[in-house]
């Protein structure tokens, strides 16, 4: 049976209309050039991803600093000078066309690393503050920003989001969770500064909200603008879901257009269902029901908070498998978009499939993964490299997914966690290297 609550199209503050209830949230997808340009696989993934029903599609972190990225083939539009064509304007124009073919909105999630750039892409990370990620000793230690760079930073936003809409794409989200530059200014563990950008919820907010008021100056008032916000955490110290709730407060008076609900940071990957560190992790601030577990959402009772106080739409992302849940989720009014990821990596159709009632709940690749991790060792283990490992190595299986999709490829569900990790790593460290080689021929 047809899922109405699916399929009803939603107007946004600003007037755009999207479709339908269901997108694809933003996953990383590693398919840049040298010169950090999008390619034609851009065009073949999000081409495939547009037939798949989904009204909103968000991409994976365009970087506004070449020099600092999530990961080696991130996009990057910045303004260093590069072959004379700074923002790859016909690459981007050709992913927008590819990526909105079906009617559906297709928006670029523009973003920092911060110190969340690993080694072999860069020794100088930067943060708020010179606060280093203690993660297997891949990150170095953050030099703090000098608030010319903070400012300078917040044009840089404002400038990608103006390329972005002049290329096709017909929204953007602002990237501030899971620790990059802009979620790591909201935290008190990173952001120790006793300037105008730190100390006081409201300074460290500051980043964020100048950055959200320069971006709408810089596309009008009528472009959609998202922002996706941590609503914990989870870290002792870290940006609590009662700060998110302030600082929703403060962004209703900023002319947003939808906010994504997410949490965790590479320390606590609760984005991704896992616990980190438990010495650094905090008892959550909102009990999280068992009604919510058989919900599946990771998020969902903290946008039901958040939805208080809110005078925009919502998406939650995380968790969401089963058609009923979503329709349940919509239905209580504290959620108005379904973000789906990781289940549109191996059948993009899902989308589509839900809303006509093809299918009741996405795959699932659990058992995969399982069988996948043989010879490995136990995604149970209490020592905290292997659960990293075990994190990573996921990641690396649905990494290769998307890959396959990017070649015009079928997914390749009979991969092993050790050879997806291999790959995974073979493939970041090539990139990276053909990345600074690019960089060094273009100066």
């Amino acid at each position: 049976m047809p899922s109405p609550l699916l399929s009803e199209p939603l107007t946004l503050p600003c007037g755009a209309v999207l479709p339908n209830r269901i997108a694809k949230a933003a996953m990383t997808e590693g398919l840049a050039d040298r010169n950090l340009h999008a390619t034609k696989r851009h065009e073949t993934l999000y081409r495939r991803w547009s037939d798949g029903g989904a009204g909103l599609l968000i991409t994976g972190n365009v970087m506004i600093d070449r020099n600092v990225l999530e990961r080696p083939g991130n996009v990057a539009i910045d303004p260093a000078p590069d072959h004379g064509d700074p923002a790859g304007m016909e690459g981007l124009r050709r992913w927008a066309q590819a990526g909105t073919r079906n009617g559906n909105h297709l928006w670029m999630q523009i973003s920092h690393a911060g110190r969340q750039s690993p080694r072999y892409v860069t020794s100088r990370p930067v943060g708020p503050s010179a606060v280093q990620l203690e993660l297997m000793g891949n990150y170095a230690k953050p030099r703090a920003l000098k608030e010319a760079e903070i400012l300078d930073f917040i044009q840089r936003f404002a400038n990608v989001a103006r390329i972005a809409k002049e290329a096709g794409f017909t929204g953007v989200q602002i990237h501030s969770a899971h620790g990059y530059l802009l979620s790591s200014f909201l935290s008190p563990v990173t952001n120790q500064r006793n300037d105008r950008w730190g100390g006081s919820l409201e300074n460290r907010a500051r980043f964020l909200l100048e950055t959200v008021r320069a971006v709408r100056t810089a596309v009008g008032p009528e472009f959609p603008i998202g922002v996706k916000l941590n609503s914990d955490d989870f870290r002792k110290g870290g940006f609590s879901h009662e700060e998110c709730l302030e600082v929703v407060r403060w962004l209703n008076d900023e002319g947003l257009d939808l906010l994504e609900i997410s949490g965790g940071t590479y320390e606590q990957p609760r984005l991704l269902g896992h616990r980190g560190d438990a010495s650094t992790a905090r008892e959550q601030d909102v009990a999280v029901r068992r009604s919510t577990l058989e919900r599946e959402a990771y998020f969902l009772d903290y946008a039901e908070g958040i939805r208080k106080v809110c005078d925009f739409p919502l998406m939650v992302t995380g968790g969401f498998r089963t058609r009923s849940a979503m329709e349940e989720a919509l239905a209580s009014g504290n959620t108005d978009v379904i973000g789906l990821g990781r289940p549109l990596c191996t059948d993009p159709d899902t989308p589509r499939n839900l809303m006509d009632g093809t299918i009741n709940e996405t795959v699932r690749h659990e058992d995969n993964l399982q069988l996948a991790r043989r010879g490995l060792f136990s995604p149970a283990s209490p020592l905290l490299p292997l659960k990293v490992i075990n994190v990573l190595g996921g990641q690396a299986w649905y990494y290769q997914q998307i890959f396959h999709l990017a070649d015009g490829e079928a997914p390749n569900l009979k991969l092993g966690i050790p050879r997806a990790f291999g790959s995974y790593l073979a493939d970041e460290l090539k990139t990276a290297f053909r990345m600074k080689r690019g960089s060094k021929e273009a100066g």
